[in-house]
């Protein structure tokens, strides 16, 4: 009786044995944290260029805010650590409100993806692969976001949205259409296109917040109007007070309110809506009187009307 090794039985045997000495070695695990490494890194590749520019252009923001008061946000007392954290907690309520909205896209795409039978994410999938149709995507949104610049710069008024799309289409086929096809060529040029895009996203809402900061800003002291959302996020300082002279108790400025804007150096930085000026008073020699926060105006109120 002939006993047949298992090697030979299933054919193993005739397989060759790995060949140590050459340095060759047997192929390592799959890494099961690999997955999340790469997601962080491709999330954050989107986010973190958003960040620094919707950062950079809410700080630009604050200076025209102030500006508008004619002074500066150091000047009212505001320095560098200050603003930072004030911008920060901005960009993360910005996050939670994206969070909410990428979500909720999510989730109408995924809706659509099944309604279509999975033909959506198949022609997502076709645009990735072809170098010009993703090129032509990354451009029109590209130069979408410049419509934030033109927006801030008062260019985009009483332009209907057919001029809105002739100049998105305009400006990105111009200036990326072509530096993104040849982007596509390789994978680090693809993952350049990627932070392209994002930065100039971030760059675009970051110009339509500082418009819209701005606007509200002339409200508050053309008109005297509640500080929007939009500001008190920022950190704005929405509080009026009345003025009080501390050796004669006597009312300044007729006793009409005046917006506080901040302190330094043993002073108060004040704005007089009524007479559309800033001044600086000792806070020694100055009561504050009727503090109050983020008052309630009635509808059509103005600032203009308490002038004497």
């Amino acid at each position: 009786m002939t006993i047949t090794k298992p090697e030979e039985h299933s054919g193993l045997a005739d397989l060759p044995e790995p060949d140590t000495k050459a340095g060759v070695v047997d192929p390592p695990e799959p890494d099961t944290k690999a997955g999340v490494v790469d997601l962080l890194e491709r999330g954050g590749s989107v986010v973190v260029p958003i960040g620094i520019a919707l950062y950079a252009l809410l700080y630009l923001g604050i200076q025209q805010v102030y500006g508008i008061f004619n002074i500066s946000p150091e000047q009212a007392g505001i320095d560098q650590a200050t603003m930072f954290g004030r911008l920060v907690g901005t960009l993360v309520l910005l996050v939670i409100a994206g969070a909410l909205l990428t979500g909720i896209v999510v989730a109408v795409v995924w809706l659509l993806d099944k309604a279509t039978l999975g033909h959506l994410f198949r022609l997502v999938q076709a645009i990735r692969v072809r170098p010009w149709a993703a090129a032509i995507v990354g451009a029109l949104w590209c130069g979408a976001t410049y419509w934030g610049f033109l927006g801030y710069l008062g260019l985009g008024e009483g332009v209907s949205m057919a001029g809105v799309v002739i100049t998105s289409v305009l400006i990105g086929a111009l200036a990326f259409l072509v530096p993104f096809r040849l982007l596509r060529r390789r994978p680090s040029g693809r993952a350049g296109m990627k932070i392209v895009v994002a930065a100039f996203t971030g760059i675009g809402l970051g110009f339509a917040l500082m418009g819209q900061m701005e606007s509200d800003a002339i409200a508050v002291a053309e008109k005297g109007r509640p500080a929007s959302m939009l500001l008190s996020m920022v950190g704005f300082q929405d509080q009026w007070v009345v003025l009080n002279d501390r050796e004669s108790g006597k009312v300044l400025r007729g006793g009409v309110q005046v917006l506080l804007l901040g302190e330094r150096e043993g002073t108060y930085a004040l704005y007089d809506c009524a007479h559309q000026e800033t001044f600086r008073i000792s806070m020694e020699a100055t009561v504050l009187r009727q503090v109050t926060l983020e008052p309630e105006r009635p509808d059509g109120y103005s600032c203009l009307d308490q002038k004497n």
